[in-house]
């Protein structure tokens, strides 16, 4: 395996929480590394625990959630998954603050967002 994907989960409900890790723990390629509800203790987690990716909960305006230009001065190189609660709407955030918004909000379409940061695709 060339790389596993570490992926932490962050706020959100604990529903979705709950499911999201069940889902990505039964991926050989990734990696949960954590779980984190407190903002402030999410930016020092993302470094300790050197992930990837973090799963945020998208506000129901559908704007970037505040918490994402906190954690790209910090940490560039990260990929944010916003997903709404209902995981009716889920959008991709890279450091160039490029907006995507997925069209398959299935399991296999949030795997496949998560996988983008082994391949390097935006």
């Amino acid at each position: 395996m060339d790389h596993v994907v570490k992926v932490l989960l962050a706020n959100g409900p604990e529903v979705l929480r709950t499911g999201l890790a069940m889902l990505l723990q039964q991926q050989s390629d990734i990696e949960v590394v954590g779980t984190v509800l407190d903002p402030i203790e999410l930016l020092v987690t993302v470094g300790d625990t050197q992930a990837d990716v973090v799963i945020v909960t998208l506000p129901d305006s559908g704007e970037m959630p505040g918490i994402c230009s906190h954690l790209f001065h910090e940490y560039p190189q990260l990929l944010i998954l916003a997903l709404s609660s209902s995981r009716t709407r889920a959008c991709v955030y890279r450091q160039s603050i490029t907006v995507e918004s997925l069209a398959d909000i299935s399991d296999e379409g949030i795997l496949t967002a998560v996988r983008r940061v082994k391949n390097g695709s935006t």
